[in-house]
């Protein structure tokens, strides 16, 4: 997509994968303080060693300390602090500690319509019984607890509702929830007993200057005692997202509070069978809760760029929200944050047809058109799940913004004269 890497970041992984680099003066000393630092808390100083399967220590007491800086001092102990591979792994391993039961008393797992597909992925891997809540998508994609209640009030005749999964901001729909729905949220999980999953990979992708990202953990300590002390938390970020996007290196880490002492002891153990996360990703997920500080001298260069990417993205979230208003037929709710536009689509009655003929879903067949006509690769709303009747595609704003544009020119071309074809 053209973007390109953090120095710094490239620059710490460099030395940690090759430690004879650091007597080279191409490295800056705050590039070098960070490797050895790494590299002494590794098995034989070196990333090609096991770690402990909770993660290499003194990763993990960076994470503690960046989460305490970004919720502004409320404590975080790097004891409930667990590297894991990418976000995925540490979400599907939760997942798996909490499903039980079979019948009636099956775990039920709450997530949200439209949803990134691994959760529902992991829950039918697990035999687990999805329960599917509705995103708000006349609200900007507002998650409304009255919703979690009737999912929970239908679901408990089948199965036992003990999970509920958050993304936020949304993946696909890039919607940032306020503080008040945060609490709410919270609130319903302490009534209902429900153990919370935050997914906030895209905790540094926030573009409306009206929105603010605020983790569940901060809000949960500020709501008191009676909910900070009870209400189990799993929250978990990545190296792969932000203005990072480093995918490859599978780096990642969860928070998880108020676990019974027994319960995290089976954690652990479960954690210890996949011996440990690759320990070069637990590296690059150091880089990013210890950043460069005000002082040091990558600094100003690490804040550039950074400043650079998530600017870029802030710009083009808006150029596609802007572009596709434009288009009849599609309606497009503003990219608050994340990295993806998750437009409605309107399908005529003959492209259903079509669609039918070809055993299709309407809006797959509309992708695969798209993709055959213009060589652009959308994926269909019914991946991620809809409002019966509601159409949808994601598309991601990663690319460059000149490419951005001739992308976005090419699908309201496109459209047009789907609509007219099939009129």
């Amino acid at each position: 997509m053209g973007q390109q890497p953090i120095t710094f970041l490239r620059q710490v992984m460099a030395l940690c994968t090759y430690p004879n680099l650091l007597d080279s003066p191409s490295f800056p000393e705050d590039a070098k303080k960070r490797a050895r630092r790494i590299l002494q808390a590794c098995g034989g100083n070196s990333l090609g060693s096991y770690s402990a399967s909770q993660g290499v220590n003194c990763i993990r007491e960076d994470v503690a300390a960046y989460i305490t800086r970004r919720d502004g001092g409320v404590p975080a102990d790097p004891d409930n602090i667990y590297l894991t591979t990418g976000a995925s792994d540490g979400i599907s391993t939760i997942l798996k500690i909490l499903v039980s039961g079979g019948g009636k008393s099956r775990t039920g797992v709450m997530i949200p319509i439209p949803q990134y597909p691994l959760y529902s992925a992991v829950i039918s891997e697990l035999d687990a019984i999805q329960v599917n809540y509705y995103l708000d998508e006349d609200n900007c994609w507002a998650l409304n607890v009255n919703e979690l209640r009737r999912a929970v009030r239908e679901a408990k005749e089948q199965c036992d509702p003990k999970v509920l999964c958050i993304i936020n901001p949304g993946n696909p729909t890039g919607q940032v929830q306020s503080r008040k729905c945060i609490e709410d949220v919270i609130h319903f999980a302490w009534e209902e007993k429900l153990f919370l999953l935050a997914d906030e990979v895209y905790q540094d992708n926030v573009y409306s200057p009206d929105c603010r990202f605020h983790s569940f953990k901060k809000v949960l300590y500020e709501m008191g005692p009676e909910y900070s002390s009870n209400v189990e938390l799993a929250s978990f970020h990545s190296t792969s997202k932000g203005y990072m996007g480093e995918c490859g290196y599978r780096g990642g880490y969860m928070e998880v509070i108020n676990l019974h002492p027994e319960i995290k002891g089976q954690l652990v153990k479960l954690l210890s069978v996949r011996l440990c996360p690759p320990v070069s990703g637990q590296a690059a997920m150091d880089i990013v809760v210890n950043p460069p500080v005000p002082g040091e001298e990558s600094f100003e260069q690490f804040s550039r760029e950074k400043e650079s990417v998530l600017g870029n993205l802030a710009k083009k979230a808006k150029l596609t929200e802007d572009l596709f208003n434009q288009v009849p037929g599609i309606h497009c709710n503003p990219l608050q944050g994340a990295m993806y536009a998750f437009p409605r689509i309107f399908i005529p009655a003959k492209a259903m047809e079509a669609a039918q003929t070809h055993q299709m879903a309407p809006d797959m067949f509309y992708c695969m058109k798209l993709l055959e006509e213009t060589g652009i690769c959308v994926v269909p709303g019914s991946g991620f799940g809809q409002r019966e009747g509601t159409y949808h595609f994601r598309m991601t704003i990663l690319p460059p913004v000149e490419k951005l544009k001739t992308v976005l020119q090419k699908v309201k071309d496109f459209h047009i004269k789907f609509l007219e074809k099939y009129a």
